[in-house]
């Protein structure tokens, strides 16, 4: 089966097996497979005009207009301090008591494991 398929780079007919451009290597294949170059700091893709060398360019914005952080990169998840004395665990989420609206960690997260002074309501022990 010949059914004519036309580069849509160079406008010539070719069939199914040589339809890409690499298998017919196309001389304007240029023209149409434009990639952008991303830059591998802050993963942002960076234009190129035709003619430019992408590598030359990334390495400019890495130079001068990267926005790339190195101290987001080691953002710290266990932030949330224990408030009870002497305890220095600390979790990912906060961990607030209902009744005194402190910030504690998973042992000490019920009312009598911190001593609660919130409320005068009375806890039970169960």
């Amino acid at each position: 089966d010949f059914l004519p398929l036309k580069c849509n780079a160079c406008e010539k007919i070719f069939c199914k097996d040589h339809i890409r451009y690499d298998d017919h290597k196309c001389n304007s294949a240029y023209k149409k497979n434009v990639q952008v170059p991303v830059c591998p700091l802050c993963n942002a893709p960076i234009p190129i005009q035709k003619g430019e060398i992408p590598d030359i360019v990334v390495g400019a914005h890495m130079d001068k207009d990267c926005k790339y952080n190195p101290s987001q990169q080691k953002q710290r998840i266990f932030t949330n301090k224990c408030l009870k004395l002497g305890c220095k665990r600390k979790e990912m989420m906060k961990v607030v008591c209902e009744q005194c609206g402190g910030n504690f960690c998973i042992k000490h997260r019920h009312p009598l494991d911190h001593n609660c002074k919130g409320s005068s309501h009375p806890t039970s022990k169960a």
